[in-house]
């Protein structure tokens, strides 16, 4: 069994069940997901070390599953341990957008995205298709992209959106760079996106860009 004593004698479990979960720091709470391969580890030492060499929580879930297996006190019970909390925490998160109006809880929008691309080590063009009370019908990966770009082609998004049946469409794609200002190009391509989808009847409600830890919309920017 994994040791998980902190520095002051207290475990992170008996330190989440005494104090909750805002009690812990990234560490503490990394290492409960873990589990260390050797008894002699201290699974939060190692959570400490990981967070260190991979310039934060951000960057540890950003990790990639072969990238994530290569770190050092990782095996492959660690990283399936940890990407199951982390899909666990993107359905969560998903599932308010299918009941209510997206566009009413714009919070819980770009907290959904963030888990969906925040984590992506290259661009991703996704689509929420909407029925006509703004309830998510589906979330699409339409275009993969490199680390700097992906190519959109506005026709393939009018087929999707007409697959779904969707009356309108949140547009969403992440820089892995971290930064979340709108290139030129993203501007463009929202525009022709836009009077694509427009022909069939078909709203484009927002653009999403997703970072590292934050987001840049459209249409609160007066974009759209």
């Amino acid at each position: 069994m994994a040791h998980c004593k902190g520095l002051g004698g207290e475990s992170p479990r008996e330190k989440l069940l005494g104090r909750g979960t805002q009690a812990l720091s990234d560490a503490e709470l990394l290492a409960l997901v873990l589990h260390c391969r050797s008894a002699k580890t201290r699974t939060t030492e190692v959570a400490t070390t990981l967070l260190g060499s991979s310039d934060g929580l951000a960057g540890l879930v950003s990790s990639s599953q072969q990238a994530l297996l290569a770190m050092p006190g990782l095996g492959p019970v660690s990283v399936s341990r940890l990407l199951a909390a982390l899909e666990l925490a993107a359905r969560c998160a998903k599932q308010p957008l299918t009941q209510r109006d997206v566009m009413s809880s714009p919070d819980k929008t770009r907290l959904f995205l963030q888990h969906h691309l925040g984590t992506r080590s290259r661009e991703v063009f996704c689509c929420l298709f909407l029925d006509s009370q703004h309830r998510l019908l589906c979330c699409e990966d339409v275009f993969l992209g490199t680390i700097d770009g992906a190519a959109v082609y506005p026709r393939e998004v009018v087929i999707r959106a007409l697959h779904h049946r969707a009356a309108a469409v949140v547009l969403a794609h992440n820089h892995p760079s971290g930064l979340t200002r709108p290139s030129s190009a993203d501007r463009r391509i929202t525009e022709r996106l836009r009077d694509a989808l427009k022909l069939v009847d078909v709203r484009v409600l927002d653009h999403v860009i997703v970072g590292r830890g934050r987001c840049y919309s459209f249409a609160e920017s007066g974009l759209l």
